[in-house]
């Protein structure tokens, strides 16, 4: 993704913002936003913005709209940046790729969706009672409004309830997660450090081992599962 000239890109558009602007617009929404965390995004690929003749960054609308899709990828689906970037990347060659477990990043552009809690339950055909029950759980927030991670848990939830597994019964799964969390945040430490970027890679380096352990455990749940063939 190579940057353009800052005049081309400015000819016939939209004034193209500084970094300033830009955490001024996306701050309110993502208020651990950084320059530094900006810079990052850069370093990864994921957003190209062009540079003037002293060598400043300044970002179109387009830009803007990318760092709002990843910002939003992130916080609601909990993906890690390079998943983002294959699916960016697929999405600007003409493709329309399926995120497995999360919405497109089509969707986002289109505005991504959130769900107040009475359209949280329909959506997922739920029951308020199932929702309080999750959140007592721990495996929902208590919110105003909600995203498609907490729907499909939700749709989840609904699901399990139907065979009898209430959310009381995966209390042990939150603990489980917690452990795990722990483990991870005791890995990544080192790395973590006051600059934002640095932050920032120590959070990826911790989705990447949260796969990891994501695999183990889905291994470990299938085999456990494995006596009922036999």
């Amino acid at each position: 993704m190579a940057a353009p000239a800052a005049s081309t890109r400015a000819s016939g558009q939209a004034p193209l913002l500084g970094i300033g602007q830009v955490l001024a617009r996306l701050q309110p929404e993502f208020p651990e936003l950084t320059p530094s965390k900006l810079r990052f995004l850069e370093e990864q690929r994921l957003v190209a913005p062009a540079r003037t003749a002293a060598g400043y960054r300044k970002f179109s609308t387009a830009d803007v709209e990318r760092i709002t899709v990843v910002l939003s990828m992130q916080r609601d689906q909990y993906l890690p940046l390079k998943v983002i970037r294959t699916h960016l990347e697929a999405i600007d060659a003409g493709e329309t790729p399926a995120l497995p477990g999360a919405t497109s990043a089509a969707a986002f552009l289109a505005g991504a969706r959130r769900f107040r809690r009475d359209e949280l339950i329909a959506e997922a055909k739920a029951t308020a009672a199932l929702l309080d029950d999750a959140v007592s759980a721990s495996l929902l927030p208590a919110a105003e409004y909600y995203g498609d991670e907490a729907l499909g848990v939700l749709r989840s939830l609904v699901a399990l309830r139907a065979v009898g597994i209430e959310p009381r019964h995966l209390r042990g799964v939150r603990a489980a997660a917690e452990r795990e969390a722990a483990l991870v945040e005791r890995a990544i430490a080192p790395s973590r450090r006051a600059d934002a970027a640095d932050k920032a890679r120590a959070a990826e380096r911790g989705l990447e081992l949260a796969e990891h352990l994501e695999a183990v455990h889905a291994s470990v749940v299938r085999a456990s599962l494995g006596r009922l063939t036999r």
